[in-house]
């Protein structure tokens, strides 16, 4: 079974820094798009950042870029995401996504099949 358990979460002031994790089980990390959504309270869930595990390509929402990275350790099935500059709007429960098939839109929420447990970042002003 795929399984995705992301953590790092936590409360920081704006300008701060979090990394987040998410250790992947039951896939083939080089054959799957995973990445990063969140959901702020009100909001939809939005995707912030994914990578093609099979090409190693990168995408990032307008909202993020430049101040979060997504990266990943194949060997350790993990993927990250470093954010840096963190800003009260990021605020959210953020949680990692897979999918095996490459979608026609990288940051569409329907295109994942496999989503983790969510962990929280809180970003106070």
């Amino acid at each position: 079974d795929v399984q995705l358990q992301a953590s790092g979460g936590g409360s920081v002031q704006a300008g701060g820094s979090l990394r987040l994790s998410c250790v992947a089980s039951g896939f083939n990390f080089e054959q799957y798009i995973i990445g990063w959504f969140r959901q702020a309270p009100g909001k939809e869930r939005e995707g912030v950042s994914c990578m093609d595990g099979y090409d190693g390509k990168t995408v990032y929402a307008d909202s993020v870029k430049g101040r979060f990275t997504i990266s990943s350790d194949h060997a350790k099935k993990m993927v990250y995401l470093q954010m840096i500059n963190l800003k009260p709007e990021d605020t959210a429960v953020y949680y990692c996504v897979a999918t095996p098939i490459r979608p026609d839109e990288f940051l569409l929420q329907r295109e994942y099949d496999y989503w983790g447990q969510g962990t929280q970042v809180t970003v106070s002003s």
